[in-house]
């Protein structure tokens, strides 16, 4: 599990070790495993809350850095017209690309101090969960490409009046744009349906990061994302070339390159179609010790839920996973946080421990596990007895 912080990974390290644990609670398994899930549970929520702190902050600093990036490659711009422009002379073409970026940065930096709480430039391309959007930031980047070749132009034909741009070989331009606007768009309207129908495992991130582009929430390199970030920069640049080499016209891509496009969104939306689904029990057992006596689920003792989706993806930290729930009847019961060595060993993706307590009544149960994420598994009914 990763880190949450130097001086709460000791503290689980020391109580996996038995270290630290009220003499009153030793006789009591039950007990001392109570009380270390209730401290670390504690621990957890503080740490939590320092996180997001840093977290709106980091985003809150966002602003400048961006401004300075976006100045500096105006200025890497503006060498480079100049360098070229030696021997070849300077043309209408290089002052209106010069001046289109000037204006495309004011834009940016403009927007970016509006929304500088929400992390400036950054702020649309951030998803409800606090991540990156792939979609998102793709369809920014053509977005990009797009405003400036026709602001290009618009000023090419101001600079120079003998210029005449040519428009009308932007069909494949237009089609890529819809394939990747359309893409965002699904992306957005699925998730909005995942979660009205409670299949969306998502717990929220503490800050965006770079890796969110080709990563899922776990942190795993996606298949689907990095194809399709890869697929469609590898057109950005062609296009980019394109404009570059024919300023007069917008870029033309070829008809075999928007079907790669297109075959390249389609993955990535059947990808993100894929992620939903309910945390699934498979069985439950009673939880036995060495030297215990086989009998039947009794109030008071502790229960093994095995099952698969516990652990929603991103759900990494003890104040995430403190938050999974186990309805046993209409009664509702916390799971344990049981710390190991560097991380935890309860809850897990696919076992759940748990106490039945007193308060339910015996009889035929149904038991649900509520993850982290807030989805409900389908019920599971067990028979517990006086």
């Amino acid at each position: 599990m990763p880190a949450q912080g130097g001086g709460f990974d000791a503290l689980r390290d020391r109580y996996a070790a038995g270290a630290e644990l009220p003499r009153a609670l030793a006789h009591s398994p039950g007990a001392s495993r109570q009380w270390v899930s209730d401290e670390l549970t504690r621990a957890a929520r503080e740490d939590t809350a320092r996180s997001r702190e840093a977290g709106e902050a980091w985003l809150r600093g966002l602003w400048r850095p961006t401004a300075y990036a976006l100045g500096g490659s105006i200025a890497a711009l503006a060498l480079g017209q100049g360098l070229t422009a030696i021997g070849a002379g300077w043309t209408a073409a290089r002052s209106a690309g010069l001046v289109a970026a000037v204006l495309l940065g004011a834009v940016l930096a403009g927007a970016g101090w509006l929304h500088r709480v929400r992390g400036g430039v950054l702020a649309p391309l951030v998803g409800a969960d606090g991540r990156l959007s792939t979609s998102r930031t793709v369809a920014a980047a053509w977005t990009l490409l797009a405003t400036y070749a026709v602001l290009f132009l618009a000023l090419e034909l101001g600079f120079d009046a003998g210029v005449r741009p040519d428009f009308t070989r932007a069909a494949g331009l237009n089609c890529v744009l819809g394939l990747v606007f359309g893409t965002a768009v699904a992306v957005r309207a699925c998730a909005a349906a995942l979660r009205h129908h409670r299949l969306l495992r998502k717990v929220r991130a503490d800050r965006p990061r770079p890796s969110d582009l080709l990563c899922d929430d776990a942190g795993r390199g996606s298949f689907t994302d990095i194809q399709y970030v890869l697929t469609t920069t590898a057109v950005l640049v062609y296009a980019g070339v394109c404009l570059a080499r024919r300023p007069e016209q917008l870029p033309e891509l070829p008809w075999g390159l928007v079907g790669l496009t297109a075959v390249s969104a389609g993955a990535y939306l059947a990808g993100k179609l894929s992620e939903g689904g309910r945390p699934v029990i498979w069985s439950v057992v009673r939880a036995r010790e060495a030297g215990d006596l086989d009998a039947p689920l009794r109030t008071g003792d502790d229960i093994e839920i095995r099952g698969s989706g516990f652990v929603p993806p991103g759900a990494t930290t003890a104040g995430q996973l403190a938050r999974t729930v186990v309805r046993i009847g209409g009664v509702h019961v916390h799971v344990p946080l049981v710390p190991v060595t560097g991380g935890f060993d309860n809850p897990a993706d696919d076992v759940l421990i748990v106490p039945v307590p007193a308060e339910v009544e015996p009889g035929r149960v149904e038991i649900r596990v509520v993850t982290a994420s807030g989805a409900e598994s389908v019920p599971y009914t067990v028979d517990i007895v006086d």
